[in-house]
Parts: structure tokens; C-alpha cells; sequence
């Protein structure tokens, strides 16, 4: 200590004991008190940021299950009702739906139809088996752009076909093409949907 400081401290002893007793007491005080506080308060606002952290992690889990959950009923009724409305109710109801439909299609449509067949494609049916499948070959002859608007027509129909292959044959340029579509069509066995 400098002489001058060592003068203060005897001179004013009354003044300086108390503020070196009041330092003291606060460098205890913040040592075993104020700082462990503020530690266990920055760690509860840590903990309370992660337990909002993981809320919004768990509503958003719970959002993505809700939509799930409507997702698959909504798909559910849908397949329902596409199994009730739109597949015939059986095999002789999908084969009345296209008999007289697809000739008068071809007819509108500008080309002529040569020969039809339709056979039930057998898929090693189990009684479990809830489709049948119709499967529908035309042999039709007429210009390109007739048969292009045949597809359209029949692609756009409210029966449900679906075109599985197109083949064209084409003969000389005076004679109209002949072109062999094959379709399908699925029905619900035994009259009864999903």
C-alpha cells in the first residue's frame, strides 16, 4: 500500500471498515445467492424455450395426423363411392353398359366397327376378390381422324373404360385403316362393392 493510501485508511477507519464489511457482504451475497439464481433462471427460461419448442413440434405432429386421419376417410368414402356409382354392379351389367354403347360411339364418332369380342379375364379369383375385369376388343375401320375423335369420345364418356392398347394396320391409301383398340372395364363380383 502507498503511504498516502495507508493515511486514508488509518484517518478514516470509521468510514472505510463499514464499506469494506458492506463489500464483503455483498461479494458473499452475490457468490452464494445472486448468481446461483440467475443460473437456475437462465436454465428454466432454456427448459421453458425447449418445452415450446416441442409443443410446437407436437401441434404440428398432431396437425399432420388430423389431415392423415380426413385424408384417408375422405379417400375412403371416395373409393365407396366410386365402387357404388360409377363400376357396374356386376358382370352382365358391365356387359350391357358397353354392348350397345360402343358400336353407337364408333357410329357417331364416323367409323365403322368390323368385329367385337369380350371376355372376363380370370385372375385366379379367390372368394376374397372384389373386382371382376371385362376386357373389350374392337376391330374399327375408318379414317385417322375419325378414330381420334372415337378416343375422345370414348375417353370422355360417363362409363368407366379404360384404353389399354391401340393398334393400327394400315392398308392402301384408298382403303380406310383398320385399327384393333382393346379396353377394360372392371366390375364388383357378386354385386357387392367395397
Amino acid at each position: 500500500m502507498t503511504p498516502l493510501l495507508r493515511r486514508i485508511v488509518t484517518e478514516k477507519r470509521s468510514l472505510v471498515l463499514p464499506l469494506a464489511i458492506a463489500l464483503l457482504v455483498n461479494l458473499v451475497g452475490y457468490s452464494f445467492i445472486v448468481r446461483p439464481r440467475g443460473v437456475k433462471a437462465a436454465g428454466a427460461a432454456d427448459r421453458a424455450a425447449a418445452a415450446e419448442a416441442g409443443l410446437r413440434n407436437a401441434e404440428h405432429e398432431l396437425t399432420v395426423a388430423r389431415a392423415l386421419v380426413t385424408g384417408k376417410a375422405r379417400a375412403d368414402e371416395e373409393l365407396s363411392a366410386f365402387y357404388q356409382k360409377v363400376l357396374p354392379s356386376d358382370q352382365e351389367a358391365a356387359r350391357r353398359m358397353t354392348y350397345a354403347s360402343l358400336p353407337e360411339l364408333a357410329r357417331r364418332s364416323g367409323v365403322t366397327w368390323a368385329s367385337r369380342r369380350q371376355e372376363v379375364e380370370k385372375s385366379g379369383q379367390t372368394k376374397d376378390e372384389k373386382l371382376g375385369h371385362l376386357v373389350i376388343t374392337m376391330v374399327l375401320q375408318g379414317s385417322y381422324e375419325d378414330f381420334r375423335q372415337f378416343v375422345y369420345a370414348l375417353e370422355s364418356a360417363p362409363e368407366f373404360l379404360i384404353v389399354d392398347n391401340v393398334q393400327l394396320t394400315e392398308g392402301n391409301p384408298n382403303e380406310p385403316h383398320t385399327f384393333v383398340i382393346t379396353m377394360s372395364t372392371y366390375f364388383r363380383e357378386n354385386g357387392n362393392g367395397a
